[in-house]
């Protein structure tokens, strides 16, 4: 990236407003914690260091924060409001459900090889969507958030940071549910009707599971390489499934059942193709 020019010499640097200090502030201390990942607390980043990655006047950064505690306190709730639990891009999810569903097309001619193109894209997107989320910075800084949420003392700035997590939340809990919906109509899919879930719920239990191994693995490595030969759910074959594999399938047969209303016809075959082509 090309350095800004420097102001000619006897140029006077234009005085920031106190939106814009603040504004370069947090967003350096934001791209400071994007590199090198929050811990639990915000002890490891240092004032100094913010502002002089943001290039703004002390005496600027002072007035606008008399003690530093105050800019942390802003840069948390800045956190909190920005951001988005780490998971594979959808571009990427979708890539590897397509590709494996393109390379396994002949699947969908009869019911048990459709149950066994469910059980494949859950095999090798679970594994996918775990390794991308157990390597990502993001996601420990998303964690780290919530253990520090637990940490702080009741009052607004609590309330503030829980509020800020519980929107972000609810937004990935609703694409997650929005991307199981749409899979699961193309595969022919449908909810369980005596469970009276949504996909939502699914999405919940996916997510959670998800999580819980994610966290596991972060101080039990073995976690993330353990394989099991083995053709659960019903399936035809037995293949290698890791952990995140079979929780995720678990929770999505759990839920999920083909839907007898769907007719698999040579006309919606060539559609479901047209559409994998597509994405």
């Amino acid at each position: 990236m090309a350095e800004e020019p420097r102001p000619a010499l006897g140029r006077r640097r234009r005085r920031l407003s106190d939106e814009e200090t603040e504004k370069r502030m947090v967003d350096a201390a934001m791209a400071l914690v994007n590199r090198t990942g929050l811990t639990v607390g915000l002890d490891h980043i240092s004032f100094e260091d913010v502002i002089r990655d943001a290039g703004v006047a002390r005496s600027a950064v002072y007035r606008r924060w008399p003690y530093k505690d105050l800019f942390f306190s802003d840069l948390l709730k800045a956190l909190a409001g920005a951001a988005v639990p780490a998971r594979m891009p959808d571009d990427e999810g979708m890539r590897v459900i397509r590709d494996v569903a393109l390379d396994h097309f002949g699947w969908f001619a009869t019911p048990q090889t459709r149950h066994d193109l469910w059980s494949e894209l859950l095999r090798h997107a679970a594994l996918a969507e775990f390794e991308a989320i157990h390597r990502s910075t993001d996601w420990r800084t998303y964690l780290a958030l919530h253990a520090t949420f637990e940490s702080l003392a009741d009052g607004e700035l609590r309330d503030e940071v829980q509020q800020a997590l519980a929107r972000s939340e609810q937004g990935f809990v609703a694409r997650i549910a929005k991307a199981y919906e749409h899979l699961a109509g193309l595969l022919g899919y449908r909810l369980r009707p005596e469970l009276d879930a949504t996909f939502e719920t699914v999405a919940r239990l996916v997510n959670a599971t998800m999580r819980g191994l994610v966290i596991t693995a972060l101080s039990t490595p073995e976690v993330a390489a353990q394989r099991v030969r083995a053709n659960p759910f019903g399936v035809s074959a037995k293949s290698d499934w890791s952990l995140p594999a079979l929780g995720i399938a678990s929770t999505v047969f759990a839920f999920l059942e083909p839907d007898p209303s769907v007719e698999w016809d040579d006309e919606r075959i060539a559609a479901v193709h047209a559409e994998l082509s597509s994405e």
